[in-house]
Formats: C-alpha cells, sequence, structure tokens
C-alpha cells in the first residue's frame, strides 16, 4: 500500500504581514501533480490544515477547491484537526463527505474508530486521532482523570489504549502531537516540554503519520514514527528544502519504506549577509530577487532608510538586522575597565570599542574630548 503523508499545510498563513495564499496555492497544485503521477492508495493530512480556528473566507476556498480536486481521484482521503484548527469546523459535514472518501476526524469523543483499506496482503486499519490535550480525554475516562491531567504522554497512551487496536493487522494512526525528540524551528512552540509525548504510545501501529513539527524527521532513528513537515517555509530557521513524503508498505511485519519529492515554492524564504552597499549591488542583478528575505547587515553604523532602500531590490523583504561583534556584559565591562582609574575620555573610549569593534579615530577622539570639557565647563558653572 502506498500512501502520501502531509501536515501542516496552515492555509491562510501570515508571515511578517505577508500573506502566504498565493505560495500556498501554488504548492497545493503542485502536490496535486505529484499525487497524481504517484497513484497512491490513500493521502493523509496529520492536522494544523488551517492557520487559525477563524480562518478567513478566502483560505477555506482554498481548502474546499483541494478537498474536491482530492475527491476526483480513485483514493481516500484522511484529515485529522491540529491545534491550530478548529476541531468542529474543519469536521463540519464530514459524515458527508466520507461516502466520497474524504475522511475528516470529528471531535474527540473518547472513541476512535478506524476506516479500513485493503490491499494486495490484507487489511490496513487508518486511525485518526485529531490533536488532544489532557483536559480532552480525562473527561471521556473519569476513572483515570487524576493520571491524565498531569500528562500529555498518559493522555495519549489512554487514548490509544481504548482504540483496542488488532495488533495482528497492519495499522496507521494520524496523530498531531509534539513526540519527545523532534527537532524544532521558530514556527512550533513546546510550552518547557510540558506538551511533550513519548513515542512509545504509538508501539500499537506500523505506521504513525505525524503532524505540528515543520521539519521532516524520523523520531528516534524510527522511520515508521515520523513528521512530513510543511509544504512550505514559515520561519526562516526552516533552511531545508519543503517536500512530499511517499510512504510504502508490504505485509505485516516488514519495515516501511519512505521517500521524499521535493516540492519548488513560487518564492522561497532564505537569509543574506553583508553589507549593506553589497546587497544593494547584488540585489539588482540577483534572480529570485523576488523571494521572501532577511536581510543581516555587516554594517558597524546603522543605514538611513535602510528597509526602505532595500525593497527597491528586494520587494518581498521581511526583515532587517544588524551583526555587530559580541558584546560583553555590563557587569563585565565594568570589573575590566578599571572605572575609578580612567578619564571620562578613556571610559568612553573603551565602550566604543566593546560596541563596535572599532578604536576612536582621531576625527572622533577630538569630538568627543571638545564634548567632554563642554560637559565639565558647564557643571563647573553651576558649582
Amino acid at each position: 500500500m502506498k500512501f502520501i503523508h502531509l501536515s501542516d499545510l496552515h492555509i491562510g498563513k501570515i508571515v511578517n504581514k505577508f500573506s502566504m495564499l498565493t505560495d500556498q496555492q501554488y504548492l497545493l497544485e503542485q502536490i496535486l501533480d505529484i499525487i497524481k503521477s504517484e497513484s497512491p492508495d490513500a493521502v493523509i493530512i496529520a492536522g494544523d490544515v488551517y492557520d487559525r480556528s477563524f480562518p478567513p473566507s478566502d483560505a477555506v476556498t482554498e481548502l474546499d477547491e483541494f478537498i474536491f480536486k482530492l475527491s476526483e481521484e480513485n483514493f481516500d482521503t484522511f484529515i485529522i484537526s491540529g491545534n491550530h484548527d478548529s476541531a468542529e469546523r474543519l469536521s463540519f459535514g464530514s459524515r458527508i463527505m466520507s461516502k466520497n472518501g474524504i475522511h475528516i476526524s470529528p471531535v474527540y469523543n473518547g472513541r476512535v474508530e478506524p476506516v479500513t483499506l485493503t490491499d494486495e496482503f490484507g487489511e490496513v486499519n487508518v486511525y485518526m486521532l485529531p490533536f488532544i490535550k489532557p483536559t480532552n480525554v480525562k473527561n471521556f475516562f473519569p476513572e483515570k482523570a487524576d493520571d491524565i491531567k498531569s500528562s500529555y504522554t498518559i493522555a495519549l497512551k489512554v487514548a490509544i489504549e481504548n482504540m483496542n487496536v488488532d495488533t495482528s493487522k497492519r495499522n496507521i494512526i494520524v496523530s498531531h502531537q509534539f513526540v519527545t525528540g523532534a527537532k524544532t524551528s521558530e514556527s512550533e512552540v513546546s510550552v518547557g516540554g510540558s506538551d511533550n509525548v513519548d513515542c512509545d504510545v504509538y508501539e500499537p501501529f506500523d505506521y504513525t503519520a505525524l503532524g505540528h513539527i515543520h521539519s521532516p524527521q524520523s523520531i528516534s532513528g524510527l522511520e515508521h514514527i515520523r513528521y512530513c513537515g510543511t509544504p512550505l517555509k514559515y520561519s526562516f530557521s526552516e533552511y531545508k528544502d519543503k517536500s512530499v513524503t511517499v510512504v510504502e508498505m508490504s505485509e505485516k511485519g516488514t519495515p516501511v519504506t519512505v521517500r521524499e519529492i521535493p516540492l519548488k515554492p513560487l518564492h522561497d524564504m532564505r537569509i543574506i549577509e553583508g553589507s549593506f552597499d553589497e546587497v544593494h549591488s547584488n540585489g539588482s542583478s540577483d534572480p529570485n530577487n523576488e523571494d521572501y528575505v532577511r536581510v543581516d547587515l555587516t554594517d558597524k553604523a546603522d543605514v538611513p532608510n535602510a528597509m526602505q532602500r532595500l525593497r527597491d531590490v528586494y520587494p518581498n523583504i521581511m526583515g532587517l538586522r544588524y551583526l555587530r561583534e559580541k558584546r560583553t556584559s555590563q557587569s563585565d565591562f565594568s570589573r575590566t575597565a578599571n572605572v575609578k582609574e580612567k578619564t571620562p575620555l578613556e571610559l568612553f573610549g573603551d565602550f566604543f570599542k566593546n560596541i563596535t569593534g572599532e578604536e576612536l579615530d582621531d576625527k572622533k577622539l577630538e569630538y568627543m574630548k571638545a564634548l567632554i570639557e563642554r560637559i565639565e565647563d558647564r557643571e563647573d558653572e553651576t558649582d
């Protein structure tokens, strides 16, 4: 059995005040082409379909178009809600859509019934578990509420134990959680590790299709417990290229095979480093100058109107930073500067070097000397 593993579409997302919808439309069309080329038995979307629980109308329209095109193909599609989705809104009409092969997880109610697919090796049971918190689970298992309320791992363990998974058959779970050991980027937030889930809870399954983490990766070296990542970069820490994960499963007990098909975005997201003059000069001839960029300037002093001027050559610039020499802390500076033994001019020279990494040149030295003398003269007049 072959299936496509997707997650974290975040349709309707805005990054640094830039709407990603056009880029998402471009990628979803590309994904559809890949799906048609691969001819899978199923497509999985493991949560965070939307970027917020109240998605804008154009995001709803885009998802509707994507789901409609999936429904025209000869395979089943499995969709769960993530922490960014509203489970109630996403699952609206799901019982009607399931008749056309579009299966959307309902709001968690303590029961998860599998959808059974069949291939030449027998049955494959697909369990759709939407994003859950301990509070979602303990309400349905009051006898274990005290244990559940303190741990995401226990909550997931109880939820899965009550699925009554037949481990003699092949089983897939679609889940949207933060699994311990996953490598994160700036786009994901884990609250001090309190929402971590141990990967052992997924032991009954032959493949765990995870969503939530934006970088494609397997967990703890286990190829069958996997995040497929986002189809699009949503932060500058996501430096790896994006892809579609294709999973193939044969008979029970045989390891799954996983491969990635690269995606090419409409606009890449990247960091450019250099002086203002270098970046501005190179931008005019950069063939990819419409990428989403953050510019890290190496200039020692701030450049007037740098952002506005760089936008002339990089129209989709999202951010600007200055790279400074490593600064010592205030306490280190005070301890090493011998404050009481140095003149105000010497102290300012130390401060200037600490901030810029350079010595005061003759012009700056003369200016500061005159300024200090004027300040001292005014102090004498007030005494």
